[in-house]
């Protein structure tokens, strides 16, 4: 029944070539959850490290891709790419890229909405970190029809409040991510290896979250039915 088997470098071949088709079928998943047409979007960025000691770094094919970063939430610095990911309250991926970690975030983030302006609907609410704040990015959303929804920073008036319960949905995405879906643990070695690794975690979070809308299970993100 099987008469030629791939080998692990045949299969790392073959996965890098689908790449575009994983991304296809991640915003086609989305489409057909009816959470892909509310009103809100969330958006974050995290870390995806690729490298732990300074050989790597030297050696690495990621080179020119991959940086140092600082991650906040674990106080401690990284060498790898930055995951910028843009998805429904549910955590259902609508866009997404990896980018280096020294690059803004407003710059990367705004260069992936652009990218992807055909799905931005007209009054779509996107929440983001007090970290995608200033005029010149909120005059760039405002003319892509997006009302950008962010903590206040600590010298600012009043206007949303750290919007704590509403941030916590992101960073639960994430953690979904790294936890179940073990994103830090890619073992991607090329940029083509990181990226096509980073879409396959994301399509097994979109594939289960379409999966529980259609089972009509009550917390659409979780994975532990399908975590064995």
């Amino acid at each position: 029944m099987f008469p030629y088997l791939l080998k692990q470098s045949g299969y790392n071949k073959r996965l890098r070539a689908v790449y575009p088709l994983v991304c296809q079928t991640i915003l086609a998943l989305a489409a057909c959850c009816p959470s892909f047409f509310d009103d809100l979007w969330i958006t974050d960025a995290t870390p995806v490290p690729c490298g732990m000691s300074k050989e790597t770094v030297k050696r690495s094919d990621l080179a020119g891709h991959a940086n140092y970063g600082y991650c906040a939430s674990h106080s401690r610095w990284y060498w790898g790419l930055k995951l910028y990911l843009v998805c429904t309250g549910d955590g259902m991926p609508i866009m997404w890229c990896l980018a280096d970690p020294k690059i803004g975030e407003r710059e990367v983030l705004a260069a992936l909405l652009d990218n992807n302006h055909h799905l931005i609907r007209n009054g779509q609410v996107l929440l983001a970190d007090k970290g995608f704040s200033g005029a010149e990015f909120k005059a760039l959303t405002e003319t892509m029809t997006l009302r950008l929804l962010r903590p206040d920073r600590k010298d600012e008036t009043y206007r949303n409040g750290n919007l704590g319960r509403v941030r916590q949905w992101i960073e639960s995405v994430n953690q979904t991510l790294k936890a179940q879906l073990g994103l830090e643990r890619h073992a991607g070695r090329t940029p083509a290896g990181v990226f096509i690794r980073v879409a396959q975690r994301l399509l097994a979070m979109a594939a289960g979250i379409w999966h529980n809308w259609q089972t009509d299970v009550t917390s659409k993100r979780s994975l532990i039915a399908y975590d064995h």
